[in-house]
């Protein structure tokens, strides 16, 4: 039996953030930040593949990966990553913005977060959100466990790039 799929989101004046067990859906998110207004839109998306890292992918320092687990403290993330997602939008003058997470098990291959930006020129979109991920990472109370293949077990570690977690 799959656990039910939650969807925690808070929003601002064409900001979304949200936290969710559920895969991430790229469209809506794209489509949540659209608008005439914006001749620009930037989408990253932390999926399987090798640094830089936010990513689902398979190794970690050498090591298998078999699969992440995301877990954060809802209200206080949810709050951090709305001040992060004002504090860009001002800064770059963009359009809208939106920023999801991934809690729970992410299997590899499947997103663990999306940023999606809008501006009226590609400059501010590629600089906010790159800004966004960066902040996020750095200041957003989000958490993953590394599970690794064989007897090593996993890592708890912040979801900051590079750092090495404490073995469990």
């Amino acid at each position: 039996m799959s656990e039910p799929r939650e969807l925690h989101q808070l929003t601002d004046e064409n900001i979304l953030v949200s936290l969710t067990n559920a895969p991430l859906d790229i469209l809506p998110i794209i489509a949540s930040v659209k608008s005439p207004k914006a001749g620009a839109v930037v989408l990253f998306a932390g999926t399987y593949g090798s640094p830089p890292r936010c990513t689902t992918r398979d190794n970690f320092d050498g090591k298998p990966v078999t699969q992440l687990q995301y877990s954060s403290y809802v209200p206080l993330a949810l709050r951090t990553m709305l001040a992060i997602a004002k504090s860009i939008k001002e800064k770059h003058g963009l359009h809208a913005i939106t920023m999801a997470h991934r809690l729970g098990v992410v299997p590899i291959a499947e997103e663990s977060i999306l940023i999606a930006v809008s501006a009226p020129h590609r400059q501010a979109a590629w600089r906010g959100g790159e800004e966004a991920l960066e902040r996020c990472k750095e200041k957003a109370e989000i958490w993953k466990l590394e599970e690794f293949g064989g007897e090593e077990g996993g890592v708890w570690r912040a979801n900051r790039d590079g750092a090495k977690g404490v073995q469990i």
